[in-house]
């Protein structure tokens, strides 16, 4: 399966890129390899392999979510290096 020059200008165009010609030639080169590897996947027999979203199982690492006091304003302004009132104050921008 090959991805033609318009097509990689399609997918550039939403993405918003812009691309010189040395890209466009070597995107559509690298992209229709990619595209080639992963049609192989269709020739395998895989009517015995059950739909998966991850090839490993996977573990919430994550404790329970408690709650517990939050920090007073003092704890948070602590380190802040300015202030005003109850919020920080920062530089303004250009």
């Amino acid at each position: 399966m090959a991805i033609t020059r318009e097509e990689v200008l399609h997918v550039a165009k939403l993405a918003r890129l812009e691309l010189t010609e040395a890209e466009i030639e070597r995107l559509t080169g690298e992209l229709s390899a990619i595209l080639e590897a992963v049609s192989k996947v269709s020739e395998l027999d895989l009517a015995d392999v059950p739909p998966t979203s991850h090839p490993l199982a996977l573990v919430n690492a994550w404790e329970e979510d408690e709650p517990r006091p939050g920090l007073s304003l003092g704890e948070a302004f602590a380190n802040a290096p300015a202030r005003d009132s109850d919020l920080f104050k920062v530089p303004p921008t250009a």
